[in-house]
Parts: structure tokens; C-alpha cells; sequence
């Protein structure tokens, strides 16, 4: 009887792994480039039985707000997971693994800061910069570059080599609100044989917190106007909201528009920039859209 029920028992596990997406948790993941973080990984339904089949990554900033509100630090997580099983169960999207990677505390907006386009500050931005340093109380240590390489030469590593992956530029993609809006951008520009989509959720174009000072922000355009990657094989999803923070986006994200176009994206196709009206720059808004986002990049 108890190697019936044994059976039994194991049989029911099976079914679940089956049916339902699992979360794996990696505390302290070393790293010779940034501070060390946790790092999580959801692996889909199937991923447990379906032993023969690879599957895309998406890349997520951010790590501690994504799935589990009690690790979030409002209390609100995006419940990516969530979506996600349930749009891959609807049929709507193809399956695909998340990765996370929780950010550096207090180094956060270092970070993410997109380093190279410091390269265009005016002496007047680099005195904002400081002034602001100085409220966060932290150092002007610009750590986006180092960031990445922890990303494509630690993370995506290890994932591709303990996973079943499709490690191509086409399935590995990035994604990304506010400071991690910029970080992704900047990932796909810096990396486009490494990442060929991004979504840059609530995207912190004004980099600094209104618009009285919207100068600072014409770096990180000129940036982008040098770098972004090719339109031919890369897919970039961008969106803001109307209340909170994000109601000083419209006005950047229409000039970041412009940008797709002349460097020749066609929105609807391997860009889309979509404005929620109502949505408030937080993990509330953001989990509200999460199969938007999730759709664009895995629709079928």
C-alpha cells in the first residue's frame, strides 16, 4: 500500500509540474563585476516534462518586485509569473523562461543609468548629477557598463549552460520599468548580437524627477541616435502612464518616437510605444500591463 500511495503521490507532483510554472531561487549569485544579488528563474509549465524542448529568455530588472509581492519593496510585485502562465496556458503566448536579478540597493540608479551617454553631459548637467549624487548619498559612479557584463558574461551563462535555452539574440530579450526602462534600452544597444528584443516599461527619460531641468535628458537621446541596433532583427516595446511620475514622459518618449523612425522602425511592427491613460508609475500599474508587455514579445 505505501508504494501505492508512493506512487501515487509522485504521480500528482508529475501533474503539477506539469500544468504549473516553478520558481527556482539562487541567493547571493557572485559576480567579479557588481555586488553580489539574488537571482531567481521561472521555468514554465512543461518545463519539467517536455524534456527535448529549449526555450526563449526574458531578462527582468528589478528581480525583488517581480514575482512575490512579499519580497517587493512596496508590497506590490508584477506578478510576472502569474501572466505569464496564464497567457501560455490561453494559448496566447509561447512558453519562455524569466530570469531576474535583483538590483544593488542604494547603487540602483548607478546601475541603470545608461554609462556611456554620461559622455554628453555639459559641465552644468555633470553639477546636477552631483547635486542630485549627494541627496541619494551616494557617489557619481556610473556602473550601467559593468552591469551588462555581469548580465551577458556571469548571468546568461550560467542560465544557458543549466537550462534549456534558445541562447540566440532572437529569444533572449530584456525588460525593464523606469531606471530599468533605460538599463534595457541600453542592453539592446550596447549587446544587439546578445539581446534582440527590449521592453522599457515606464522608461526614466527625464532622469532627473520633473521636467523643470529637461536637459540632461538630450544625452541619453544622443545616445540613442548612435546606437540603437539594427531594425531588422530587433523589437523594442516602449509605454508610460499618465499620473505620478510618468505624466512627464509624454513629452520625451514623442522625441524618443521620432528616433524609431528615422532610424527605421515602423511602430506596430518591430516597435510599439503605448500610452495607458490613468496608470501611475508603480508596481500596481505595472502588473496591470504585464500581458501587454508579455504579448508583444511572445504573442503568437
Amino acid at each position: 500500500m505505501k508504494t501505492i500511495a508512493a506512487l501515487f503521490f509522485f504521480s500528482v507532483l508529475n501533474c503539477i509540474a506539469q500544468t504549473s510554472g516553478r520558481i527556482i531561487k539562487i541567493d547571493n549569485f557572485q559576480s567579479k563585476f557588481i555586488n553580489a544579488r539574488n537571482v531567481q528563474i521561472w521555468l514554465p509549465p512543461g518545463y519539467d516534462t517536455n524534456k527535448k524542448e529549449k526555450y526563449p529568455v526574458l531578462y527582468m530588472h528589478d528581480g525583488q518586485n517581480v514575482f512575490d509581492k512579499g519580497n517587493a519593496g512596496f508590497g506590490v510585485a508584477w506578478e510576472a509569473d502569474g501572466t505569464a502562465e496564464k497567457l501560455i496556458k490561453e494559448g496566447k503566448v509561447k512558453p519562455f523562461i524569466i530570469v531576474t536579478a535583483a538590483h544593488g540597493d542604494s547603487l540602483r540608479y548607478m546601475e541603470y543609468f545608461p554609462e556611456k551617454a554620461a559622455k554628453n553631459f555639459t559641465d552644468e548637467d555633470n553639477k546636477v548629477f552631483k547635486e542630485l549624487s549627494e541627496k541619494m548619498n551616494v557617489q557619481v559612479n556610473w556602473l550601467a557598463d559593468e552591469y551588462l557584463q555581469f548580465m551577458i558574461r556571469e548571468l546568461k551563462p550560467y542560465i544557458d549552460k543549466n537550462y534549456r535555452t534558445l541562447p540566440d539574440a532572437k529569444n533572449t530579450s530584456v525588460c525593464g520599468s523606469s531606471m530599468g526602462g533605460l538599463i534595457s534600452m541600453y542592453g539592446i544597444c550596447e549587446y544587439p548580437e546578445v539581446f534582440g528584443q527590449a521592453a522599457c516599461v515606464s522608461t526614466h527619460w527625464p532622469l532627473l524627477f520633473d521636467n523643470n531641468n529637461m536637459h540632461p535628458s538630450e544625452a541619453v537621446r544622443t545616445y540613442m541616435k548612435d546606437h540603437l541596433p539594427s531594425p531588422t532583427n530587433h523589437r523594442i516595446y516602449f509605454d508610460y502612464g499618465t499620473e505620478t511620475l510618468d505624466q512627464y514622459y509624454e513629452v520625451h518618449q514623442k522625441m524618443v518616437d521620432e528616433i524609431m523612425q528615422a532610424k527605421g522602425f515602423t511602430e506596430g511592427t518591430n516597435w510599439v510605444t503605448r500610452k495607458f491613460e490613468g496608470a501611475s508609475h508603480d508596481e500596481q500599474s505595472w502588473q496591470d500591463r504585464m500581458d501587454v508587455i508579455l504579448e508583444f514579445l511572445y504573442g503568437k
